[in-house]
């Protein structure tokens, strides 16, 4: 392989990033760091850097500034340093306060309120900049509103300099080529350049993109890389915040039609990048599925329904206004309308969950059916059991601790239940409705703890009753009751 290519392979593999993002986002109006606001779900600044990542990036320095500890907490876990910029003094500043000097090679800049870049951008831009054999290279993009972007000037189609928008005159504001905030630059050169930098501007700070003038200052001629324009797009409002959260929901919902999910409505439907869902299976509209959800194939997911961190199987079918978090559901189960299963809850193959159900920490074994207004926490629950409309399990006690109920396969649990944990019951056992259970129940077994019925004939025509006439009619049902006990 000739030594030219092996030199370009080298560097497109190897290159330093410094992202800025130290602002305070002022427009934002919001006590957040401007770029740990959401976008579909992640801080703009980590989509960055799972972006850059991805690329194969093998450094990634943030300037950080306003809301330091909070924005660290973030980028650290994703294996990006953060550097200090304790006085804001403009992004040539910024750029000095991630030490430059310390890398080698080549060297991207770029903003950490850009949050639509992906991996494939960044790869493409590094390869155009290598195979330019320049030393510094602008990226650009052509939109049709430039609003507060810098523009690119040029004299003869070369790069004559970038003009910030506040800076520019009548005739420059016209120029629909704006820069996008990246920089590819050779990091000798970008070290002999920074301390060239001064503050003569209406703003008093040392503007990176000065560089530019000072590199053709020098002989250089500086390269231009055209990209698209999201890559462009920052975030520097709510409204803005909104069309980036909006335009990723849409990217990610475009990749999963194209993989043969059926979704019905694509601009009301809200998906997060990592979710995984299998062909044949369908979405209807203002349905919400968070990051960590994967569903199976050939499923039927009903209108807005919640989801987050949950694994559906093949085959299931989710009736409308169900909320998940945090739970595993088997294939061809059956769940909602209006459901909520929470934290550690596992639904079994061919199980029904009704409307109004609602479960923690619940082990519903295959089969099983709670068909409505039911709570269950903290319970194990048997094949093809039967679980009574209004059942509950007591978990939580007085000493507030919880306790854990199980139940057998095949058990006939009546209506209006409640099993006071931690209490066990056998397979094939009845449980009588309207029971309180607080004993344990053997298999087989019929389980009634309620009292008698008590009739008094003509009793609404007395005008009171007498304390003797309550007495006996407590006496008697107590008696009754121990009887059939």
């Amino acid at each position: 392989m000739p030594v030219v290519k092996l030199l370009i392979m080298s560097i497109t593999e190897d290159f330093s990033t410094i992202v800025l993002a130290a602002g305070k986002g002022t427009r934002m109006k919001s006590p957040l760091p401007k770029v740990l606001h959401p976008v579909a779900g992640w801080p703009m600044i980590s989509r960055s850097i799972h972006a850059l990542n991805e690329a194969g990036t093998n450094n990634i320095r943030v300037v950080v500034g306003h809301g330091e500890l909070l924005v660290r907490q973030v980028i650290e876990p994703l294996g990006a340093s953060a550097f200090l910029q304790v006085e804001q003094l403009g992004t040539g500043h910024a750029v000095q306060c991630a030490e430059p000097h310390s890398l080698q090679g080549t060297v991207l800049i770029m903003n950490g309120d850009h949050p639509l870049i992906e991996a494939e951008d960044i790869k493409f831009l590094i390869k155009e900049f290598v195979n330019s054999q320049k030393k510094l290279a602008v990226v650009t993009a052509k939109v049709k509103k430039p609003g507060n972007f810098g523009r690119i000037v040029r004299h003869h189609n070369q790069l004559k300099a970038i003009v910030e928008a506040k800076d520019a005159s009548h005739d420059t504001l016209k120029i629909n080529e704006i820069n996008t905030g990246m920089y590819l630059i050779e990091a000798e050169f970008l070290n002999q350049l920074l301390p060239q930098l001064k503050n003569n501007n209406s703003q008093k700070e040392f503007y990176l993109t000065d560089i530019i003038s000072l590199a053709v200052e020098a002989g250089e001629q500086v390269g231009t890389l055209l990209t698209s324009a999201y890559v462009a797009f920052g975030v520097n409002s709510q409204l803005e915040l909104a069309t980036a959260t909006k335009y990723v929901y849409r990217r990610k919902v475009k990749k999963l039609m194209e993989s043969g999910v059926v979704i019905l409505d694509p601009k009301n439907t809200y998906i997060e990048d990592d979710v995984i869902i299998g062909s044949g299976t369908i979405i209807y509209p203002g349905n919400f599925i968070r990051s960590g959800t994967k569903i199976g194939e050939m499923c039927i997911i009903e209108p807005h329904c919640f989801m987050y961190k949950t694994q559906i199987a093949n085959s299931v079918h989710i009736k409308s206004h169900c909320y998940f978090e945090e739970v595993k559901i088997s294939s061809k189960a059956s769940i909602g309308p209006f459901a909520r299963l929470r934290t550690g809850t596992k639904i079994g193959k061919d199980a029904k969950v009704g409307n109004f159900v609602e479960m923690k920490m619940v082990d519903f074994k295959n089969g099983a059916k709670a068909s409505h207004l039911t709570y269950l926490g903290d319970a194990v629950i048997g094949e093809q059991t039967n679980i009574g409309c209004g059942t509950i399990t007591c978990n939580y006690a007085v000493d507030k601790k919880k306790y854990v109920t199980k139940i057998g396969k095949d058990v006939f649990v009546g209506s209006d239940t409640q099993f006071v944990a931690p209490i066990e019951i056998g397979d094939g056992a009845i449980i009588a409705s309207g029971s309180t259970i607080t004993k344990n129940v053997p298999a087989g077994a019929l389980a009634v703890a309620r009292s008698r019925q008590i009739i008094k004939e003509n009793y609404q025509h007395r005008s009171h009753t007498t304390k003797e006439e309550i007495e006996e009619t407590e006496k008697s049902s107590d008696s009754k009751a121990e009887i059939e006990g």
